[in-house]
């Protein structure tokens, strides 16, 4: 299964210089997935990264098929924890 990706997440990683396969790995591989606060359509992924320096990608997703990408970023308070 893979992921499609929103305008809005391709225009976020380029920003964040987030790899696509980062990304994917993530999305479809995580350590940790918890819902969205706000939105039950949507379920943020999270798992560490090896670079940049072991930190925790959080890929926020949506959950029907198929899964799209809506953003990513690298989840500062998280970093050394999964």
């Amino acid at each position: 299964m893979g992921l499609a990706f929103t305008k809005h997440a391709l225009e976020r990683m380029a920003k964040r210089q987030l790899q696509r396969h980062w990304v994917e790995e993530v999305g479809q591989n995580p350590s940790r997935v918890e819902p969205d606060p706000v939105d039950a359509a949507l379920e943020h992924r999270l798992a560490p990264v090896t670079e940049p320096e072991g930190r925790v990608l959080r890929v926020i997703v949506s959950k029907g098929q198929p899964t799209r990408v809506i953003t990513a970023h690298l989840d500062r308070k998280l970093k050394g924890q999964l």
